[in-house]
């Protein structure tokens, strides 16, 4: 009788080894590498940007762009901050050679530098640059690797950073240039056109060695929607 028993546990266990459905694979399909590793898919001046054992940086504030531009995607990337570090993500650039008035700026910031906690919550990490703050800080101290997740749809703009969803935009809700919905003051140099009005197709791009200091990016990748 306990033979019988023991046989039937074994018999058992190969069964529910064999059924189980193994650990189901990271879903790639439809997502591409945003810039290739010679950078020759890429906008931007010779000799700033290069790839360094995988690692994405720049050694002026010089922009790099996709030489296409997108519309409905999501943008997935990791990026890691130097004490200091100012740099952002642009989406929605019609125009490289006039990024600051027509692209729409996701913020990389060090919110723990003693400068960054004296600037306006819409410069926090994560917010969309001057217009609207994430509901919380949630980037890594510098040195440590942060991924972020931006998903464009149309007027829509959600991002988040470190598994958490921080920021929502419908850009229909901008319709002045110089104001944010809640009232508070847009910066004047982000240009005249509202948000309301922009395209929502443009370019891709990464802001260089801003405020001095180094950003550096892997991982980058891009799926349509």
């Amino acid at each position: 009788m306990k033979k019988t028993i023991a046989l039937l546990i074994v018999l058992l266990g190969v069964a529910t080894a064999v059924t189980a459905d193994p650990k189901t694979p990271p879903d790639t399909t439809g997502w591409e590498t945003l810039f290739a590793g010679d950078l020759s898919d890429a906008t931007f001046p010779e000799g700033v940007w290069s790839v360094k054992d995988g690692l994405l940086s720049a050694t002026k504030d010089e922009g790099i762009w996709t030489k296409k531009q997108y519309e409905n995607f999501t943008l997935d990337l990791e990026f890691k901050t130097t004490d200091g570090a100012n740099s952002g993500v642009f989406v929605y650039c019609p125009d490289v050679k006039d990024w600051i008035t027509t692209a729409i700026e996701i913020q990389i910031l060090d919110d723990f530098a003693t400068e960054s906690t004296k600037l306006p919550k819409t410069w926090q990490c994560a917010g969309i640059f001057g217009r609207l703050a994430p509901t919380k800080s949630v980037v890594k101290k510098p040195g440590q690797w942060n991924h972020m997740t931006i998903e464009c749809s149309g007027k829509h703009i959600t991002v988040t950073l470190n598994g958490e969803t921080v920021t929502k935009m419908d850009m229909s809700k901008w319709t002045s240039a110089t104001k944010n919905p809640d009232g508070s003051d847009a910066p004047e140099w982000l240009g005249k056109q509202p948000l309301a009005e922009r395209p929502t197709k443009g370019y891709v791009g990464l802001q260089g060695k801003h405020a001095g200091v180094p950003t550096y990016f892997r991982n980058v990748k891009i799926k349509q929607n």
